[in-house]
């Protein structure tokens, strides 16, 4: 039976949920776009971030916000060191896109094997003073933890926008993936404008891993699940595009939220995928991309 409240819900919680694909996917695409190097490690280390914010609540009542002021530089500065260390050599590879799938599987399965001995596999949960509050309009219940979530994706969104378009660094890394050649010409250091993108990104991913706290428990492999969204929000937005990175998220939240009102949980995925296929052969660069 149809009812109005649910589907209401429904799509406020399929949005809350859509920003923080929104974040992940905006990083996963900046790699992916600028350097054609996808890092399958994005999400792992977004869950690194979630621990920290965990761990600072439990042992030092810090709130999960402020645990950014910490994991934001440590994930920019790892970022910079794997990109200079490791992805910069296998950009000489004919197939870099073959390449960095397999250094950055193993980085996951390395980061995750980490967490999993520092951790346990335990599912965590973190639990503020504001978690059991929540606003309500009318019948619709929108928990404090899950907007502030929402609200911290939806920042960080602004910040990598902003970066980009009005920044000089951020405006060396758009040209960069719109044409390298033409970029270098210009006197771009193409190298240092990788690095800095892909420091980024892994800021960004601490970021979503942060938000997705909020709203959800979490455990060291956890990411491998976070890893397929990101992949179907960045292929529905386009690959490199950033707007359109964020766009498909909330429209994939939307119909996640959506579909729970209507169908069981294991057919969600089907529809997902389904929608995927169907733009993989109408419009295979993504509907987002010119």
């Amino acid at each position: 039976m149809f009812n109005t409240i649910v589907v209401i819900q429904s799509i406020v919680s399929g949005l809350l949920m859509g920003g923080i694909f929104a974040l992940f996917g905006v990083g996963f695409s900046l790699t992916w776009g600028v350097m054609k190097v996808i890092n399958i490690a994005h999400a792992a280390f977004g869950i690194l971030a979630a621990y920290i914010a965990y761990w600072g609540l439990i042992r030092y009542g810090l709130d999960p916000f402020l645990s950014l002021a910490f994991s934001l530089p440590l994930l920019f500065g790892t970022g910079l060191f794997i990109h200079r260390f490791l992805v910069q050599p296998i950009t000489r590879s004919k197939e870099i896109v073959v390449a960095s799938m397999i250094l950055t599987f193993g980085l996951a399965i390395i980061l995750e094997n980490t967490m999993l001995a520092a951790w346990t596999a335990d599912e965590r949960l973190i639990t503020t003073s504001y978690s059991s509050k929540a606003i309500f309009i009318g019948e619709i219940i929108i928990k404090i933890s899950n907007l502030l979530g929402f609200l911290l994706s939806i920042l960080g969104i602004a910040a990598i926008y902003l970066f980009l378009h009005r920044t000089r660094t951020g405006k060396a890394v758009r040209a960069t993936w719109q044409d390298p050649e033409g970029a270098a010409l210009q006197g771009i250091n193409l190298k240092r404008v990788s690095m800095v993108a892909f420091g980024l990104a892994l800021a960004s991913a601490g970021a979503g891993g942060v938000a997705m706290a909020y709203m959800y428990s979490f455990n060291p492999t956890a990411h491998s699940l976070w890893l397929i969204f990101l992949f179907l929000v960045v292929i529905v937005g386009g690959v490199g595009s950033i707007i359109g990175s964020a766009i498909a998220g909330f429209i994939i939240g939307l119909i996640t939220g959506l579909s729970g009102a209507f169908f069981p949980q294991q057919w969600i995925n089907v529809l997902l995928f389904g929608l995927l296929m169907v733009i993989l052969l109408i419009k295979p660069e993504g509907l987002f991309k010119r």
